[in-house]
């Protein structure tokens, strides 16, 4: 990155920083599409196994404690919760229901996967998704069956490294390069690995960043 490109580039993050620093609001939990906010502003949506640290890292990016506190209440997990970004609403982040269910019966994996593919399938705001997956694990083939369903759905997606404090940098770095070269594979994916920290920091501000760049466009900062 060359010293402009560098400068511009915390210009962004800077500006991100602050955009997340005002309003961030919970919205509504859906637990059916009939349920969902009416498609008014643009929605990034964040999912992932279950305890890939998807609440830790909607905290990171929205610079809250607790703004995702509500995604995880139980009797919730298995809904969509719309978090609503800006005064007034500019973007919505969209918390999507864990998967991975080890013990989960049949019927509350179909439904999960009904809810999601049809939120996927039909929501014409939806800008991005971004696939989250622990740094210490790596693809497995639940995340695969995740990317699967975004390829076919036609949506957009990032996928971001969690946790990436938990392992040591060698590991890391062959998990980047093993996740890289499958989402090269995928013409929906983003071709960079976003390596993140939600306990640390890591990677935090230029994710939080380029959420609002895929919601608001190339230009938000400058608006």
């Amino acid at each position: 990155m060359s010293p402009e490109e560098q400068k511009a580039q915390e210009y962004r993050e800077r500006a991100a920083s602050k955009l997340f620093s005002g309003r961030v609001d919970f919205l509504l939990s859906a637990p059916q599409l009939k349920f969902l906010p009416e498609p008014t502003v643009p929605e990034i949506a964040f999912c992932g196994r279950s305890n890939v640290g998807k609440s830790s890292l909607l905290n990171a990016l929205t610079g809250r404690k607790a703004i995702a506190r509500a995604s995880v209440t139980p009797g919730r997990t298995q809904e969509l919760n719309f978090f609503e970004v800006g005064e007034p609403t500019l973007f919505r982040l969209v918390d999507m229901p864990g998967y991975g269910f080890a013990k989960a019966p049949p019927k509350v994996v179909e439904k999960w996967k009904r809810l999601v593919r049809d939120y996927l399938r039909g929501r014409q705001v939806l800008q991005r998704n971004l696939v989250l997956v622990d740094s210490r694990h790596g693809l497995k083939d639940v995340d695969r069956e995740m990317i699967k369903m975004l390829d076919e759905s036609a949506v957009g997606y990032r996928i971001v490294l969690t946790k990436a404090d938990k392992i040591k940098k060698s590991e890391l770095d062959k998990t980047v390069a093993a996740v890289s070269a499958e989402a090269k594979k995928h013409i929906a994916a983003f071709p960079r690995v976003h390596v993140t920290s939600s306990e640390k920091g890591m990677g935090i501000a230029e994710l939080r960043a380029a959420v609002i760049e895929d919601a608001l466009g190339a230009d938000w900062a400058d608006s």
